[in-house]
């Protein structure tokens, strides 16, 4: 599933690209999003984010797209992989930022259990 966000001057550090915590926070919102989407009716949790690494800077006005591919099912968590591209300052195909988000399926208590199944 993709999703995308323009980079805002709000979004933007004392260097003048992307800040890195907002990247990260689009990440886990569209990632929740996509999990929601996958996996109604389960109470997600984010439990991990893996290498993170801000290899690219990211110039204001770039248009960001956020890919999301299911990567690991277990029995109460869930893996995607992500990927963001720039369509309109990156070059074509570029990985702007890549990472691999989890989740876990938790109670009303935040007591991890099992995927419920969709209906």
């Amino acid at each position: 599933m993709d999703h995308h966000k323009i980079v805002l001057p709000e979004f933007l550090n004392d260097q003048g690209s992307l800040f890195g915590g907002n990247l990260l926070k689009w990440v886990d919102e569209f990632a929740y999003i996509t999990a929601s989407l996958d996996f109604p009716g389960n109470r997600f949790v984010t439990i991990a984010l893996d290498d993170v690494a801000f290899k690219n800077p990211i110039r204001p006005g770039e248009l960001l797209c956020f890919s999301f591919e299911l990567t690991r099912q277990g029995t109460s968590s869930i893996h995607y992989a992500v990927k963001v591209y720039g369509k309109k300052h990156a070059p074509p195909g570029q990985v702007l930022f890549a990472t691999t988000i989890a989740f876990v399926n938790v109670d009303a208590q935040g007591h991890k259990q099992a995927l419920q199944k969709s209906t």
